[in-house]
């Protein structure tokens, strides 16, 4: 197995997030495989557009670009205008959308380094059109639809007046119309929303055909809920990473059992020691040993992303064996109990993998009532990347 430096890689740590770009791979061509084989127009299918922010959702979106690439992958999303910059300095080129909300005075670096912004109100075309006048740049737009997340974007009602207006510009260069939807899940919710957008960009298709424009709808669990409306591009996020974007109890999660989880979490023991019977062990002694046992310390902790409210929840494994996490989660250092297991010290607790046995960011997201997206994000905090393929 060949590994790589990523952009934090500190070989100064005992504690470390493994990165599996061979995974990402994989699951990238799963994804591939399934619009090939469930769109209801063979001949023609929808461009992949990969959203890459909050630095690939902390897998690292600087060393996973390129792999992105390679498998065909045509736009990225970011989240901000200045996670555009940083993949342009690092020699990405492919098209590059802001998917939020951008500051108006953040329009000239968006043109400066020819990111797309997505627009959905009056100011965004005036500052467009000043900049034009000023730099003789047209602004790259996708025009974001509100149809009932209610978070930014165009409403319904002044929806059709607004593209008129990008259309008859001179100001913007239109790449996309686009919204979000707040629920797929909720058929009823979805429906109304679908169908929200389908009478908003029906008036235009030609138009944004003609322009190049494409129109995109479908994030990680629309696309294997519902590829039928993948229309020109689907946005691919959270099932990239080859984690489920449904709930836990949710039929549709037997889709996604084709993906790899991309990211790994590992640590190697820094002491072994004897637990007597009757003695607690970290803070609070919210755990006494019953009976003598055995105990690894490793040297992550919250301050890591591993919450503190994980604490005796989770498990991992040492040398083929399941082990428990005992005692409460500190800033920098947890314990299990490795009683019954032949290790030394240097040996690596594997606390997230590919094995199906282990516990997985799901899991601990259902235990602390979260969802994955925030634990991944967390765990870039401060450990560095490996990666392997």
């Amino acid at each position: 197995m060949q590994n790589f430096r990523g952009t934090y890689v500190n070989k100064n740590r005992d504690a470390w997030v493994e990165i599996n770009l061979s995974n990402l791979e994989h699951n990238v061509l799963e994804i591939k495989k399934y619009l090939a084989e469930n769109c209801q127009d063979k001949n023609k299918l929808p461009d992949i557009f990969a959203v890459i922010k909050a630095d690939g959702y902390g897998h690292g979106s600087l060393m996973c670009a390129p792999v992105l690439l390679a498998c065909g992958i045509s736009e990225f999303g970011v989240a901000s205008v200045d996670e555009g910059i940083e993949l342009r300095e690092n020699k990405i080129n492919a098209p590059i959308l802001v998917l939020g909300a951008s500051p108006l005075w953040a329009f000239e670096n968006a043109i400066k380094y020819d990111i797309s912004v997505s627009i959905f109100n009056e100011e965004h075309l005036d500052v467009a059109c000043q900049l034009y006048k000023r730099l003789n740049k047209k602004l790259k737009a996708h025009i974001k639809l509100d149809t009932g997340m209610n978070r930014i974007g165009l409403e319904k009602e002044y929806a059709n007046d607004y593209i008129k207006k990008v259309l008859r510009s001179d100001f913007i260069e239109l790449k996309g119309v686009f919204t979000h939807f707040a629920d797929v899940e909720n058929l009823e919710l979805f429906k109304k929303q679908i169908n929200c957008f389908k009478d908003i960009i029906e008036p235009f298709r030609d138009e944004f055909k003609n322009m190049g424009a494409k129109i995109h709808c479908l994030n990680s669990p629309g696309i294997f809920s519902y590829p039928e409306f993948s229309f020109d591009m689907v946005r691919m996020g959270i099932i990239m990473w080859g984690l489920s974007p449904y709930s836990s109890d949710s039929k549709e999660n037997e889709k996604i059992k084709t993906m790899s989880p991309v990211m790994g979490l590992k640590a190697r023991i820094t002491n072994i020691h004897t637990l007597k019977k009757g003695d607690g062990i970290s803070y609070g002694h919210i755990y006494v040993a019953k009976e003598d046992r055995k105990v690894a310390t490793i040297p992550l902790g919250y301050a890591d992303g591993v919450a503190r409210n994980l604490s005796g929840k989770i498990s991992a494994y040492l040398n083929g064996r399941q082990i428990s996490q005992i005692g409460r989660i500190t800033m920098d250092q947890m314990m299990f109990d490795v009683t019954g297991v032949e290790c030394s010290k240097g040996d690596i607790i594997e606390l997230l993998g590919e094995d199906n046995s282990l516990d997985n960011i799901d899991t601990w997201a259902e235990k602390l009532d979260t969802i994955n997206y925030e634990l991944t994000c967390r765990l870039k905090m401060r450990l560095p990347r490996i990666y392997v393929r």
